[in-house]
C-alpha cells in the first residue's frame, strides 16, 4: 500500500490560497469605480446630445440668451471648481493620518457643494418666473434635464460624504475607509469635469 496518501483540504481551500491572502482588494474596488465613472459618462454624453438636438427649440418661450447671467454662473462654477481643491486637500489629510484636518476639509468641500446646489436652485426658481419652464419648450426640457442630473449628482455626492464620516468616526483611517474616500473624491473631481462641460456648451455657446 503507498504511503503516498492524499490529504483532505481545508474547507476554505480553493487551490490559490497564497494569492487569495494578497488578492488587491483596492485595486479591483478602485477599477470597478472606474468602469461606473464610465458608464456616467455615457449617460451624460446622452444627455448632452440630447441638448445639442434641442437647444435651438425656443418656440413661444424666453430665449437662454435673455435670461443666462454669467457672472452668476461663474459664482456656481467657482464654488464647484474650489470644491474639487478641498476635498483634494481632504485626500492628503487621510494619507497624513489626521483625520482632523480630513474632516475639516471634507466639512468645506460638503459646505462647498451646498452653496452650488443653493444657487443652482435659485437659479431654476428665476428661471421659471421668467416663463423657461421644463414644459415651456424643446430647449429648455433638455436644459433642465441636464443641469438637473449633474445637481442630482452632486446632491449623491453630499450625501455620500456624510454616510463616509460616519464610517471614519466608527472605524478610522482603515484601508476600507480610505479606498472609499479615493471613490468619492474620482466621483467628486469628475462632477467638476462635467460642469465644465456645461459650462462651456450650455452657458457660453448661447451667450458668446
Amino acid at each position: 500500500m503507498s504511503s503516498n496518501l492524499l490529504v483532505k483540504p481545508p474547507l476554505d481551500y480553493t487551490g490559490f490560497v497564497d494569492k487569495e491572502k494578497h488578492h488587491d482588494y483596492e485595486g479591483d474596488t478602485l477599477f470597478g469605480f472606474w468602469l461606473y465613472i464610465l458608464s456616467d459618462c455615457i449617460l451624460f454624453a446622452s444627455i448632452f446630445a440630447t441638448y445639442a438636438v434641442l437647444r435651438a427649440n425656443f418656440v413661444d418661450a424666453p430665449l437662454a440668451v435673455e435670461l443666462f447671467d454669467l457672472n452668476y454662473i461663474a459664482m456656481e462654477t467657482a464654488l464647484l471648481l474650489f470644491s474639487s481643491f478641498t476635498f483634494g486637500m481632504a485626500v492628503l489629510g487621510m494619507y497624513a493620518k489626521s483625520i482632523r484636518s480630513m474632516y475639516a476639509w471634507l466639512a468645506v468641500t460638503f459646505l462647498l457643494g451646498a452653496g452650488f446646489l443653493y444657487l443652482e436652485v435659485m437659479e431654476f426658481i428665476h428661471l421659471s418666473h421668467e416663463g423657461a419652464t421644463p414644459g415651456s419648450a424643446g430647449a429648455w426640457s433638455a436644459f433642465y434635464g441636464l443641469i438637473g442630473t449633474h445637481g442630482l449628482h452632486v446632491f449623491a455626492g453630499m450625501l455620500w460624504m456624510i454616510v463616509l464620516v460616519v464610517h471614519f468616526v466608527r472605524d478610522g483611517i482603515t484601508q476600507s475607509n480610505s479606498t472609499r474616500l479615493l471613490c468619492l473624491s474620482l466621483f467628486w473631481h469628475f462632477l467638476d469635469i462635467i460642469w465644465i462641460c456645461v459650462f462651456s456648451v450650455v452657458y457660453l455657446m448661447e451667450m458668446l
